[in-house]
């Protein structure tokens, strides 16, 4: 209970932006004004809070402002992905004080892993943090995950990858503690972080990397799923004459909506001069983006492709709404800041007439307020969340 107060006590200083008087604590935690300040004490010993002058509010004596010390506590946030691997390095306040990324090299998982581990090690150097402060690494990476044991099970477009140890190798090599998280989901609470999102904030975030994902946020929290992967939407059918899937349908995400797919349509409708259908991540990623740029270049094939790949994704986000009665969608991802402008041109309108409390409420549609690299500061949010936020969970007793 003590761990969870002061969890209480240190977010709510967080989201305080300027900071908060022990009296403002009391009253927006509901813990009693002796218990604030003993909890104050510990954090101001332990140097995560610091006094910031006195102010005047109403009679009685001046109130001392405590705010957090951003620089006290530090973590690592990696992004796996097919294409690319984005690592930062977030301060206690989640802001992001040092990138990097590289491709994915085409090798064996565990000479990735050390791979990842040397791209951490330079990071950290360069950005002159003490080590000591760093509080851990969190990595997002693609499902399905077995949470539990660490591992990365084997995702479809990470070829190799059946049940790498990934935590336990990665922590080895860096001697930092490791969390691993779904992409979806540490996107998602990368989300909740940077947005202040309330304790009532309900949401579908929808994930647009090299795969499609979706993460649910209920309450203010990231719903993990039993077993730590929920959002594997691969195979929801959105067009029913669509190509064939390989697990036995037409239509499905995964052959309509990823990048991939996306630029085999391009291919198909003449954008590119030669219509071969490209299957590499690299070559994959440099023609999305190609063929991006000539939609928002006025090129009318290039365009259409892309209202076209909007319509299958409002058939999938209504369907993600309609089932999980949210209030409201958020878009991010490695591939979202390419899409954005049409995606938020066209699907609003679609999702409106395919929901099914459109005459209970408005559903807004949202991009990421994080950016590209939602992924990466996720994870790394994710291992902040475990210094600061409070979890009802951590209060019920281990069997």
């Amino acid at each position: 209970m003590g761990d969870f107060n002061q969890s209480v006590v240190l977010e709510a200083i967080r989201q305080s932006g300027e900071g908060s008087s022990r009296i403002e604590l009391a009253a927006a935690t509901g813990l009693s004004a002796q218990t604030v300040t003993n909890i104050t004490r510990r954090l101001l010993d332990e140097g995560l809070i610091r006094e910031a002058g006195r102010t005047i509010n109403g009679p009685g004596k001046p109130r001392v402002t405590l705010r957090l010390v951003a620089d006290s506590r530090f973590a690592v946030g990696v992004h796996l992905d097919p294409a690319i691997m984005t690592f930062v390095l977030l301060d206690l306040s989640g802001a992001v004080v040092a990138r990097t990324s590289v491709r994915t090299p085409a090798a064996e998982p565990r000479r990735i892993i050390q791979d990842m581990a040397a791209t951490i090690d330079a990071l950290i150097t360069r950005s002159g943090i003490d080590r000591a402060s760093i509080a851990g690494v969190g990595v997002a990476a693609p499902g399905p995950l077995d949470a539990e044991k660490g591992t990365v099970i084997d995702p479809p477009k990470l070829l190799g990858w059946n049940r790498v140890p990934l935590r336990e190798v990665l922590a080895e090599a860096t001697g930092l503690p490791v969390v691993l998280e779904k992409d979806t989901t540490a996107a998602a609470v990368g989300e909740l972080w940077m947005r202040g999102a309330s304790a009532d904030d309900s949401f579908v975030f929808v994930y647009l990397g090299t795969g499609i994902g979706a993460a649910l946020v209920r309450s203010g929290e990231a719903i993990p799923g039993s077993t730590g992967n929920i959002g594997e939407i691969g195979h929801l059918i959105v067009d029913p004459d669509g190509p064939p899937c390989a697990c036995g349908s037409r239509g499905c995400v995964e052959v309509v909506c990823t990048p991939q797919a996306v630029v085999a349509q391009a291919e198909h409708a003449g954008v590119f001069r030669d219509d071969r259908e490209v299957t590499d991540v690299e070559v994959v990623e440099r023609r999305f983006t190609e063929l991006c740029e000539r939609a928002a270049g006025g090129d009318a094939l290039a365009e259409g492709v892309l209202r076209q790949a909007s319509v299958h994704m409002s058939v999938l986000t209504a369907a993600l709404t309609n089932m999980l009665d949210v209030d409201r969608v958020v878009f991010g991802g490695p591939f979202w800041s390419r899409l954005a402008e049409v995606y938020l041109r066209e699907i609003p309108g679609l999702l409106e007439r395919a929901s099914a409390t459109r005459a209970v409420r408005p559903l807004p549609v949202d991009g990421t307020v994080v950016g590209d690299d939602v992924g990466a500061v996720g994870a790394g949010c994710v291992v902040l969340d475990s210094v600061l936020s409070p979890r009802a969970s951590a209060l019920l007793l281990d069997r």
